[in-house]
């Protein structure tokens, strides 16, 4: 049998190594929470930096958060100034067709070229009051449009691009449509052959592009066919007319005004910022 005194010699040191072992645990948990804590705490840092990191794109390189918000104030404001010289441009090319609506609309009147009836003629040059507003709003699409095809196509027009050879367009246009109405042929064919090589050499002088070639014969068949349509509703008519309701020569002088007011918009749209893109 064992004795006595060995079971108090065992129940003592175990009880003290119990004691002896519960501090120890402690501190190992102890020990544990403060790693943790400056695990967390370097952590932290490093993730904050990460996030306020400058955005790398393959394509263009470091960007910095504030880039994307400058980039898109830049673009809305590039917007807005191409809009505004857009209205601008549009507002010139309007006073420009009205003025010469006005002047080239008095030689074909005067000249009894053009008949109005008694009761649409107004005061201001013995024109109809829907004759300014109409060939102002077309001289305003065709000046736009020009620069836009060549914008299109690739193709910027450079040739005599300055304005003294505009002006000198402009006054070779009223100088064709003035030939029109004073000159006077045997018939109107040769009038019609003469016309149409004046206006062939107006644009070979001040424009020589395919875009403005190919555009000047379609403004020229489209004003035709709407002449036409005006004329037989009755809202005007021509004394003589020998092209169905109206004269041979008059697709003539619609081909060398597109040409014209062509090279006025593609003056104006020189150095005009280009029109912004979405990407």
């Amino acid at each position: 049998m064992p004795r006595l005194d060995d079971h108090f010699w065992s129940c003592s040191c175990a009880q003290d190594a119990r004691h002896r072992g519960r501090p120890a645990a402690r501190a190992g948990g102890l020990a544990a929470k403060v790693g943790a804590m400056i695990t967390s705490s370097v952590a932290r840092p490093s993730l904050r930096a990460a996030h306020s990191a400058p955005h790398t794109d393959p394509a263009r390189g470091p960007r910095s958060p504030g880039e994307g918000a400058r980039g898109q104030g830049s673009g809305s404001g590039h917007a807005t100034s191409w809009h505004h010289h857009l209205l601008q441009r549009s507002l010139v090319l309007f006073s420009v067709g009205v003025v010469l609506a006005l002047v080239l609309n008095l030689l074909q009147v005067q000249r009894n070229v053009t008949l109005f009836p008694e009761e649409v003629i107004a005061t201001i040059f013995s024109s109809a009051w829907w004759v300014p507003p109409c060939c102002g709003t077309a001289a305003a699409v065709v000046g736009l449009l020009y620069p836009c095809i060549d914008s299109h196509l690739g193709e910027p027009h450079k040739f005599k691009r300055e304005w003294a050879s505009v002006m000198r367009c402009v006054a070779v246009f009223v100088g064709i449509n003035h030939a029109s109405a004073k000159l006077d042929f045997a018939n109107n064919v040769q009038l019609s052959l003469t016309l149409a090589a004046l206006s062939l050499g107006l644009w070979w002088t001040f424009d020589r592009s395919r875009s403005g070639l190919g555009l000047g014969i379609t403004i020229a068949f489209l004003a035709t066919l709407i002449t036409q349509l005006l004329v037989y509703n009755g809202v005007y008519q021509y004394t003589s007319p020998d092209f169905l309701y109206i004269r041979s020569w008059l697709p003539c002088i619609f081909f060398s005004g597109g040409v014209t007011v062509g090279n006025i918009g593609r003056q104006l749209a020189m150095g005009v910022p280009e029109k912004p893109h979405s990407d």
